[in-house]
This record gives structure tokens, sequence and C-alpha cells, in this order.
């Protein structure tokens, strides 16, 4: 048997809702700009554009109720709750009808963003990848099975901080429903067991300061809750 030449990184899990089971975490894709009224307020029209997509590493993938320290680099920490969808099938260049055997269930998440350092490349026309997957900057809930949760297209989405509505809307106000974002994701790669899908953002999203808590809530989910201490 071959062995390592250094100590094997653990493989990243969340926690499977009522069970002592985890879902492993292969890669994290991300929806970008997915409900009109945020593609509004980032300046661009819902209306014009396909979806796109980039990623998180899976690295970045941490899961809810943990204290954590305030990230590095960043004077204007953003939140984005999100409808995260939990890959349990293989699929590639999917029809709309095979789209929900893919799925194996639901979480609720927070795509947290430095926003400062986001502005920055897009104005040098730079990736984004340090403004979306540093460390621990995918908060996600507990995992629900679709055969506990159903088939989700609709239920309300909010963003708290500190008590304080910050984001709210219905799943169904998606411009491109979970169905569409798979096939069109599987068109650009090989979906596969273990892959997270964040769906995109309501309007709303703002900073999370030092010493603030903030809860991403999806009705019949687990929330997904961060403090930075």
């Amino acid at each position: 048997m071959k062995r390592t030449v250094i100590p094997a990184v653990e493989p990243t899990s969340l926690p499977v809702h009522g069970t002592d089971e985890v879902f492993p975490v292969r890669r994290v894709y991300c929806v970008g700009r997915n409900y009109a009224e945020h593609a509004r307020e980032m300046g661009h029209d819902p209306d014009r554009e396909p979806p796109f997509f980039f990623s998180k590493p899976t690295s970045s993938v941490t899961g809810s109720g943990r204290t954590l320290p305030f990230p590095t680099q960043t004077q204007n920490l953003h939140h984005e709750a999100e409808l995260v969808v939990a890959i349990g099938e293989m699929g590639s260049d999917i029809s709309a009808e095979e789209a929900e055997g893919l799925i194996w269930g639901y979480a609720a998440g927070n795509d947290l963003t430095r926003r400062d350092l986001q502005a920055e490349a897009k104005a040098m026309r730079r990736p984004w990848d340090m403004a979306k997957g540093f460390d621990q900057a995918a908060i996600v809930g507990a995992v629900h099975p679709k055969s506990a949760t159903g088939v989700l297209t609709r239920g309300r989405i909010e963003a708290h901080v500190d008590g304080t509505l910050r984001q709210g809307a219905d799943l169904a106000d998606m411009i491109w429903p979970v169905n569409d974002v798979l096939v069109y994701l599987s068109r650009l790669v090989t979906l596969m067991p273990g892959d997270l899908v964040m769906t995109g953002t309501p309007e709303g999203v703002g900073a999370i300061e030092l010493g603030q808590s903030c809860s991403v809530t999806i009705e019949g989910l687990s929330p997904a809750v961060v403090t930075y201490a």
C-alpha cells in the first residue's frame, strides 16, 4: 500500500439533520445574481443575463453555530442568504426531467463575501477568488434529505443580523429555479455526488461587523448561523 508523504486532510462534511450521519462535500458551485432585485441592487439587468457560476473551495465550507474570528483583509464582510442543494447522483448534460433525480437534499447557507475585495477585483477585471473563497466563507446548516422535505420550489428565505431582518424573499422568486440551474450547470461540468450548489441570494445583502451574529433561515430547514468574535 502506498503511503502519503504528508498527513491526509480530513474530508469536509456536513451533518445530516436528525441523524448521526454526515454528507461528504466534493465541490461547491455558486450561482451569481439569481434573484431579480438582488441583480438590480448590484447594478445589473436580470432580464438579459443567462446564469453564471463561480466556485468556493471545499475548505471554505463550515457548519452552523460556530463562533469565528473575523475574516482578514476586509473592512466590508457581507452576508448572502442562499438555498444550498446537495447532489447525490452523477449527471452530465441532463434534461429538466432528470434534474430532480440528482438532488439528495437541501440546506440553508451563507455565501460570505469580502465585498471590498470583490469590488477591487471587478474594477481591475480580475478573478473574485479571494473575495469568495477565503477560509470559512460558506456557512452551511445541516443537510435535510429530499426524502423528508420533498422538492423545494418555494418557501421563505431570510437573513437576520443580531435579530434584525436584512434579507427576505421566497425561493419561488429565483430567476432560474433549482432544476434550471442544475440543467445549465451540468452542461459545463459533470455534477457528482457530494457537490453543493449555492443557488443565489435575494436583495438586501449587507455588512456583518465584529461581535455580530448572522442567521440564515429557510422554511423547513435548519438555520446557518455564524458569530464573529
